[in-house]
């Protein structure tokens, strides 16, 4: 697939104003893509945290997608929500808690797919990680569940503002589970969406998942630029026969190439044990990809390989630049970030 190349070159002829994101991604510049908004500094997939990694250089937010019972795209990292808002705390609800078995797990909570957006609406969101972001926890019950509609909107908005374009990141989280067991088809609303708001594929805009269908499927209809994610353990959902270590050797990043652009790794896969690179992006390049974006890079001891980590305690920081170099060192071309400041500010002194 080339989609993504053609854009570039477009880019970089000047004939349209393609995002700037798109020529660093054909260059030798990284891109910052800000993993759940700046998620370091607020709490995830709100506003507050995409507002404020725009603000900070990120080139892309990404959003994580599921959906409401009335259909409706929101963001949240996972469609059990108990973790990222206080539903738990809410006794009207306290008849939605059940179990459910997705992607092979057991889980117990409460999910989006059984709330409406109007009852959503009276959620707060809160900070998911609060024994490692302490501060982070200091802005719960401030932000509302956003929808996409609302994301794109800020971003537009953002656009106006600063004179740049702004990429998105979309993930379909869980597409089988909701097609499956709830009917509820995730790449036919996102696709709806995306029209309904004007984006096509010549806007900065990466769709990605860790299955297999929905991807292919994307590709049949639409000419997005696709990215696999790839994790470094376990395998796609969807195909329960499949591992992602057999998706990362040259023949599987083959069939990748076949309907998506890019993929999108666990950083353990492009980095031997003694931080030096894999073959992992050069295989993907002599496969057709289009590049390797890698995940994720944050700033806390706990997330850090432990040859990077401090003396201090798991939420202390870390040479989390030290991973950044070697991750440019091994030929990616793309990093999701909790910390789009520290990614910018690594950037620019590369620049």
């Amino acid at each position: 697939m080339v989609r993504c190349f053609i854009v570039s070159l477009i880019a970089l002829a000047g004939t349209i104003m393609a995002p700037a994101s798109f020529a660093r991604d054909a260059g030798n510049d990284m891109l910052i893509i800000a993993h759940r908004g700046a998620s370091g500094e607020r709490p995830e997939h709100t506003l507050a945290a995409y507002e404020r990694a725009i603000d900070q250089g990120a080139d892309y937010i990404e959003p994580d997608l599921v959906v409401t019972s009335d259909g409706v795209l929101i963001s949240r990292h996972e469609n059990e929500i108990s973790g990222t808002t206080d539903v738990a705390t809410r006794p009207e609800f306290d008849d939605r808690r059940r179990s459910k078995t997705i992607d092979g797990q057991l889980i117990s909570g409460y999910f989006a797919e059984d709330f409406t957006l109007s009852e959503l609406r009276t959620l707060r969101a809160k900070e998911r990680l609060p024994a490692i972001r302490r501060t982070n926890a200091d802005f719960d019950g401030l932000y509302q569940v956003p929808t996409f509609k609302e994301v794109v909107a800020l971003v537009r908005a953002k656009e106006k503002a600063l004179g740049r374009r702004i990429g998105l990141y979309p993930e379909l989280k869980h597409p089988d589970f909701l097609l499956q067991e709830e009917g509820i088809d995730l790449v036919d609303l996102l696709l709806a969406e995306l029209k309904e708001l004007g984006i096509s594929p010549a806007d900065p805009i990466f769709i990605q998942c860790f299955e297999i269908g929905p991807l292919q499927r994307l590709n049949q209809r639409s000419d997005f630029t696709l990215v696999q994610l790839i994790s470094d353990e376990g395998g796609p959902a969807d195909e329960p026969a499949l591992t992602y270590a057999e998706m990362a050797t040259p023949s599987g990043l083959a069939d990748i190439a076949a309907y998506a652009d890019v993929v999108g790794v666990h950083f353990n896969l492009v980095l031997k044990a003694d931080g030096n690179p894999a073959d992992l992006a050069d295989n993907a390049k002599a496969a057709g990809l289009g590049g390797v974006h890698a995940w994720t890079v944050r700033k806390e001891n706990i997330f850090l390989p432990p040859a990077l980590r401090s003396n201090g305690a798991e939420a202390a920081t870390g040479n989390d630049r030290a991973l950044m170099d070697r991750l440019a060192a091994a030929g990616v071309t793309g990093i999701f970030t909790d910390d789009p400041v520290r990614a910018a500010a690594w950037r620019e002194a590369q620049e």
